[in-house]
């Protein structure tokens, strides 16, 4: 049996984009983060409100899971090189989902990568904009959650 972590990374969904609610074009709520490959410190961090109105499992796939918010909670303009992977993950006293629109226009969710906290890695990472959602099962409510970025494997 695969430990979990790397049960997730396997079983990272990556599903066509769809025209929904969520909208990529509006400001992030918590704000844009602009990096290059091997940026310090790392991890950044970025502390948002989790959750929101909208059902991510429109979005389609088994991952997308939770209720996020119509704006994204954190944009990320990320230049890739070096061979370096990309890893997204949320932590939160809450089970809380990550939800991403890639450069490409794909979107890939997750739900349990480290227990109940929510990860992504992206071995290939493409340079480009990634919108960000963290969401939270409990529709309509929202919780403290924190966004972590790295290119750090996750202990």
């Amino acid at each position: 049996m695969l430990p979990r972590h790397v049960a997730a990374i396997l079983a990272l969904s990556v599903v066509p984009a769809l025209a929904l609610a969520q909208d990529f074009n509006r400001n992030p709520s918590f704000g844009t983060v602009n990096l290059r490959a091997n940026f310090e410190p790392d991890p950044v961090r970025v502390n948002v409100t989790a959750g929101g109105t909208l059902a991510a499992e429109r979005l389609g796939g088994s991952e997308c899971l939770g209720s996020i918010a119509n704006a994204p909670d954190v944009r990320l303009n990320y230049r890739a090189g070096q061979g370096l992977p990309l890893y997204l993950s949320a932590a939160s006293n809450a089970d809380v989902t990550l939800v991403v629109n890639l450069p490409d226009g794909r979107w890939a969710c997750n739900d349990d990568f480290q227990g109940t906290n929510p990860g992504l890695v992206f071995r290939r990472p493409q340079s480009g904009q990634y919108d960000i959602w963290i969401g939270h099962y409990d529709r309509g409510s929202r919780v403290p959650a924190q966004l972590r970025i790295s290119e750090v494997p996750p202990n």
